[in-house]
């Protein structure tokens, strides 16, 4: 599940799933996604264009999906995350492939931001 990350633009999409062999049954039956293991708690999925993952745990339901971003430069979008009136909901956490923060845009919708370095 290779592709090319783009500087601040929409490069993954997190859902919730309480049961990650079904949801992964579910997609890949229906739409023909391949996926990859992190774990019990975790699996990636790739469409073919844009990629995502499940992470264990009860569904968001009316909050929708979680829309990551990627960014060459974390601390730095952070810091305009900031400066431009978002709340930083979660302070940057390591996982395995890279970093994240996740901040609430003015309007209340809750995005992430990633980057592998």
């Amino acid at each position: 599940m290779e592709h090319t990350h783009i500087d601040h633009a929409i490069d993954y999409i997190e859902f919730t799933a309480p049961n990650l062999p079904t949801i992964k049954k579910f997609y890949g039956d229906v739409f023909g996604w391949s996926f990859q293991d992190w774990g019990d708690e975790y699996a990636s999925f790739s469409d073919g264009r844009v990629d995502g993952g499940f992470a264990r745990g009860a569904a968001k339901t009316g909050a929708g999906p979680l829309v990551i971003l990627y960014s060459s430069g974390l601390e730095a979008t952070q810091e305009k995350v900031k400066a431009a009136g978002g709340l930083i909901t979660k302070d940057t956490f390591s996982f395995p492939g890279g970093r994240r923060f996740h901040f609430a845009d003015p309007a209340g919708n809750e995005l992430a931001v990633w980057s592998d370095k």
